[in-house]
């Protein structure tokens, strides 16, 4: 791990030794910005924050051992406090991430996207532009979400059907979710399923097969209840 140096630029703040943070953001107390993070204009960056964390994989994990990038932080976006931000992820310009948030390598979040408090979004995700994620969500490894999306809070996305005795070499299957789709709050969406285009899945349904494009789907197992499209 490279070792971090403090500065008076902000009350407790740590950084690498690379790392330059511009005259125009704004940092909290207490902020942890690691080696080879990139901050980019107007950033604002809330107390406790870790910005570009070494990554950490535990010792089955099939996840990749490479180096990942730097993360990068576009300019004007916001990240909440105590939120964990891994080396390798990317946050577009004028995103919002929520207070504890955490956001792992290789992952993804678009111009003016918002993440909740508390979500998760593992390796290898990617989120669009204008995609509203809410509170306590988990947005699983692999996982497709295009642009103006809507997830309401705690809405769970899942990526392996054997419940972790997947065979070697066989891939992980998250969900892919279609430009402007709306999940409701507590739904579950099974490994695999795509939800089409302006479609939505109701309050705490459980996706276990694809939701056509302007379909509205309720219920467990998720069942259609209309199409408007």
């Amino acid at each position: 791990m490279t070792p971090l140096r403090p500065s008076d630029r902000a009350p407790g703040l740590l950084l690498g030794d690379d790392v330059a943070v511009p005259d125009s953001a704004q940092l909290g107390g207490n902020v942890v910005i690691h080696s080879g993070t990139a901050i980019g204009e107007g950033v604002s960056v809330h107390d406790g924050a870790i910005l570009g964390k070494p990554v950490s994989l535990g010792p089955h994990s099939r996840a990749s051992r490479e180096e990942p990038p730097p993360l990068v932080v576009g300019d004007g976006a916001v990240v909440g406090a105590a939120a964990v931000l891994v080396a390798g992820a990317a946050v577009g310009p004028e995103a919002v991430i929520g207070d504890q948030a955490h956001v792992r390598e290789r992952s993804a979040l678009g111009r003016g996207s918002v993440l909740g408090r508390g979500s998760s979004v593992e390796n290898d995700a990617v989120i669009g532009a204008q995609v509203r994620v809410q509170t306590g969500c988990y947005i699983t490894a692999f996982c497709e979400i295009e642009d103006e999306v809507f997830l309401g809070p705690g809405v769970q996305t899942l990526n392996d059907a054997t419940a972790g005795r997947r065979p070697a070499g066989e891939p992980l299957r998250a969900p892919r979710l279609r430009r402007g789709c709306r999940v409701g709050g507590g739904a579950v969406l099974l490994p695999g399923v795509e939800v089409g285009e302006d479609a939505f899945v109701g309050a705490g349904a459980v996706v276990t097969r694809d939701v056509p494009p302007g379909t509205l789907v309720v219920g467990v197992p998720a069942r259609e209840v209309r199409r408007w499209s």
